[in-house]
């Protein structure tokens, strides 16, 4: 038995699959408005989430007070919050696994306005977007823990580390940690580095190797307004920029009585010295440049030798250029040109003719390298009588940061996104 098939006329095909595109247009229009997975774009969350922060508007939120989001709605989840001050500072955060709450981890700044992005989905998958904003008000009565930098703005050799001095002691290490998240040091070109506290109202900061030659630093805190701890707040600190010169290094080696300065690698003058005679030995290792002095009258007194013994002095010294507070120097000793380059007969000082005292005092500046290398005197102190940071080794400086040895965790207020937690 035959069928017969009717085939529409061109026009009612042509007007039907018509029809059916407005429908279908339509459909998916109200699927837009509706919500559905379909949508595209993101709906608003206000209805699905509430959060902590201040309702009416002239109030301000408790800095003191963590923040929290949570998901109202059910079926619906938060997915992802960003919460950023003005200043450019995140807040971190942490998200149940379920997507029902956020809250930060991190202290709230105070008299800052934040801003807070909130992602969510809701039964069907439809993602929703929500924009919160408030300001925190004033603490309760505080310490300001202010922050100076070091050293001041200007070109330093490649062996300078940066100093932060602290207005108040810090002695609880997550309170250190949140100190040192906050002290910010970049580099041009970029360079490994880390924060070694020295004492509770001291940091100093070096890289791994010494600094790049012209190199500009970069310091700055962002720790103004911060919580530290009970009653403290971070307060306002200067930002500090220098640069670096050339890599000059002087080494003196005791044992050979020289003292070679290379610049960029090259040998640049060996120097015939003399450095110090049993009992006053020279200190081994690195030191940094501190200041140079064209005059200073030098007396044993000042360094514990009685007047009248056999080994007090009261010298006129030129072109001194100072690698301790102690009071050791490179210098003129015209005194002893006659050992300079075959024995050791100092005090403690490397000693030179005039005229290499005046060249190596033209031609090194504050933050240069003087390494002293085969003497039998004792090791540099990395702290307390000048730099000798460099003496200690990269693993030994980076146990001294509070951030996990120096490297820790990513810094929350660096990262811009703040996932779910682990179940």
């Amino acid at each position: 038995m035959s069928k017969t098939v009717h085939f529409p006329a061109p026009g009612r095909t042509a007007l039907g699959c018509t029809l059916l595109v407005i429908a279908l247009g339509a459909s998916v229009a109200a699927c837009e408005r509706d919500g559905s997975p379909l949508s595209a774009g993101p709906y608003d969350a206000a209805g699905q989430i509430s959060f902590n922060g201040p309702k009416d508007a002239g109030k301000k939120a408790d800095p003191d007070t963590p923040l929290e989001v949570v998901a109202e709605a059910a079926g619906g989840r938060i997915t992802d919050v960003t919460a950023m001050d003005a200043a450019g500072r995140y807040v971190a955060g942490e998200l149940a696994a379920d997507g029902a709450r956020w809250h930060s981890t991190s202290p709230l700044a105070a008299n800052a306005r934040y801003t807070v992005r909130v992602s969510t989905e809701d039964g069907s998958g439809a993602p929703g977007r929500k924009v919160l904003a408030f300001e925190t008000g004033k603490p309760a009565a505080k310490k300001t823990l202010d922050v100076a930098f070091g050293p001041k703005a200007g070109t330093y050799g490649v062996g300078q580390p940066v100093t932060a001095e602290l207005s108040e002691p810090v002695k609880d290490k997550a309170q250190r940690a949140v100190v040192e998240r906050a002290l910010k040091v970049r580099s041009t070109p970029a360079v490994e580095g880390s924060w070694h506290w020295v004492d509770d109202k001291k940091l100093h900061y070096r890289p791994k190797e010494y600094w790049p030659a012209h190199a500009t630093v970069d310091v700055r805190s962002t720790l103004d307004g911060i919580k530290i701890g009970d009653r403290m707040w971070g307060g306002e600190a200067k930002p500090l920029t220098f640069r670096t010169d050339d890599r000059v290094i002087a080494v003196t080696d005791a044992a050979a009585h020289t003292l070679t300065v290379y610049r960029d690698g090259e040998e640049v003058r060996e120097i015939p010295v003399t450095t110090g005679k049993p009992g006053f030995e020279t200190r081994n290792g690195v030191k940094v440049v501190l200041g140079k002095e064209p005059f200073v009258r030098m007396r044993s007194s000042t360094v514990g030798i009685a007047e009248g013994s056999s080994e007090s002095y009261d010298l006129p010294v030129y072109f001194a250029t100072r690698v301790t507070w102690s009071g050791e120097y490179v210098h003129a000793a015209p005194w002893s040109v006659g050992s300079q380059g075959s024995a050791n007969v100092s005090h403690g000082c490397v000693g030179m003719n005039t005229s290499n005292a005046e060249w190596f005092f033209d031609t090194v500046q504050e933050g240069d390298v003087v390494q002293v290398i085969n003497s039998d005197g004792d090791t540099m102190e990395p702290f307390g009588n000048g730099f000798g940071d460099w003496n200690l080794d990269w693993d030994k400086w980076r146990a001294g940061s509070a951030l996990s040895g120096g490297r820790g965790a990513a810094d929350p207020q660096d990262g811009a996104r703040l996932r779910p937690a682990a179940a």
